[in-house]
């Protein structure tokens, strides 16, 4: 089954990193965030990938090319017309197609473009930004037995503020300590899809979450995998940090490879 990873955007919010490489390729633990998650994938079986880039998408395609050289010892032997060897070569067992979707495409246009890699078959989607210690062979499973056209993970995210009434005259009513009700439930990614849903994706301009999972919400076409564990995207260098972090103390809990 293959498992597509939207790759694309600029991602401004943590621009002092992708001024000259894609979010997804910003680095945590030393290697970039989306084979973090294309490892998560892995380690349950999955390992047939669409990465849907646009951002700087040859940068994405050069990591891929040159893998060998980040991840083994290698000799240049420049006397030997530059002959190559690499030593302690290791190889992800991946396939990995990457596709320059365009620089202003959307989400859901995105997708529609890789179609033609997708086929006729039910896929897996998510975002390359978030690491997530969910099972992904479980969501498939989940999705499976109740046969609607799409699955989300959904994870709940709590509010960690104090929360205020506040009055059409702008006063403040009320003013309490956080509590379990307030927290929402959130799109954390890790979805699957049956191929009907490119019968929803019209052209580049297509939203994914607006006009996709909306409109298959509406018709109950979109189910809900609910994940109690570890979830953090990566829009900021703030939480970039933190996921550096979990990783140099060991207590990543999306590391399960």
């Amino acid at each position: 089954m293959k498992v597509v990873l939207l790759a694309g955007g600029q991602g401004t919010r943590i621009s002092e990193e992708v001024g000259y490489r894609p979010k997804p390729m910003v680095e945590i633990g030393g290697m970039p965030i989306i084979w973090h998650i294309m490892k998560i994938y892995s380690h349950y079986g999955f390992n047939d990938f669409i990465i849907c880039a646009g951002y700087k998408q040859h940068v994405v395609k050069q990591w891929f090319r040159d893998y060998f050289i980040y991840t083994s010892d290698v000799t240049f032997d420049m006397a030997d017309n530059f002959n190559v060897t690499f030593h302690d070569k290791h190889a992800e067992p991946w396939k990995v197609t990457v596709v320059d979707t365009g620089l202003e495409t959307m989400t859901g246009g995105r997708i529609k473009r890789v179609q033609k890699y997708i086929g006729d078959e039910t896929f897996m989607l998510t975002y390359g930004d978030g690491v997530c210690d969910v099972n992904v062979s479980k969501i498939l499973e989940f999705h499976k037995e109740h046969g609607k056209i799409a699955t989300l993970t959904s994870v709940t995210l709590g509010q960690d503020k104090g929360v205020l009434d506040i009055k059409e005259d702008n006063s403040v009513r009320a003013f309490r300590e956080k509590k379990i009700k307030d927290a929402v439930a959130i799109n954390a990614g890790y979805m699957v899809f049956e191929p009907d849903v490119f019968d929803y994706l019209k052209d580049d301009k297509t939203i994914l979450e607006k006009d996709v999972l909306g409109k298959l919400a509406k018709k109950g076409e979109l189910m809900s995998y609910y994940h109690k564990g570890f979830w953090q995207c990566m829009d900021t260098k703030r939480e970039r940090d933190a996921l550096e972090g979990l990783i140099a103390k060991g207590k990543a809990p999306w590391i399960v490879w």
